[in-house]
């Protein structure tokens, strides 16, 4: 089997708030892969992912996609990249098919097909706003805009928030089905039960710093003390046995 493309690789990532630290991040993600991103609150998830979108600037560090520095390339790269961060929380008294009128704009490659598919399957009402939403179908609102324009690599930051154990369901199937036509999909999450339905690959970090990288057996191989032990267990005893250190 050939190796598999490259499409996001990260290093040397850095950001500093007052009391926490991004500490020399780095990663990558390959063509068709889902990385499930773990870790507690505070850990470093969304401050990682945000910056890696520029959405909030880091400090050092080199970021690539598709073999391309973002830096320069910034408005290619977000043409090929989709970003969901749980539920809509703009444009909340605008109606959806409002809302797909402006986003449709920023693509050159927006697909209504696709953006039609996503409303029927995820129920969506395009005459509601998302004012009138359950969060759940904001977070669904969020998945189709970033799934409607054939992005390759789709990062989302806790995609499957508020939604009920069928809806996530639907959702893990839906990124299993996307990863099979050869998207990749870095997601982070707090249910960790979600990691063995579909990631490939765990990212877990603590404290700013990647703690681990590696696939889903693999991980479990090597931090299991029990065969019993679930990867939720694990994660929570890998926790407390690391706060116990400092």
């Amino acid at each position: 089997m050939s190796e598999r493309e490259i499409i996001l690789e990260v290093s040397g990532l850095t950001k500093e708030y007052p009391g926490f630290l991004l500490d020399g991040v780095g990663f990558t993600v390959a063509r068709g892969e889902i990385v499930g991103f773990i870790g507690r609150n505070g850990a470093g998830k969304s401050t990682t992912l945000k910056s890696i979108l520029h959405l909030v600037h880091p400090a050092s560090g080199t970021i690539r996609y598709f073999g391309m520095d973002f830096a320069e390339n910034e408005r290619a790269v977000r043409q090929r990249i989709g970003f969901a961060a749980g539920a809509v929380d703009f444009y909340k008294r605008r109606r959806i098919r409002e809302i797909r009128d402006v986003a449709k704009i920023f693509y050159d490659d927006w697909e209504e097909e696709a953006w039609t598919r996503c409303i029927r399957e995820f129920e969506l009402d395009e005459n509601k706003r998302p004012a009138e939403l359950s969060e759940g179908m904001k977070v669904k609102l969020n998945l189709a805009l970033a799934l409607s324009h054939r992005a390759e690599l789709l990062i989302l930051d806790e995609p499957t928030s508020g939604l009920d154990p069928f809806s996530r369901a639907e959702l893990l199937d839906l990124f299993r089905e996307l990863a099979g036509r050869g998207a990749a999909i870095l997601y982070s999450t707090h249910v960790i039960s979600d990691l063995e339905k579909c990631a490939d690959r765990i990212l877990y970090i603590r404290r700013g710093r990647i703690a681990d990288e590696a696939d889903r057996e693999t991980f479990k191989e090597k931090h299991r003390k029990d065969e019993n032990e679930s990867l939720e267990d694990m994660m929570v005893r890998m926790e407390k046995e690391g706060k116990e250190r400092e």
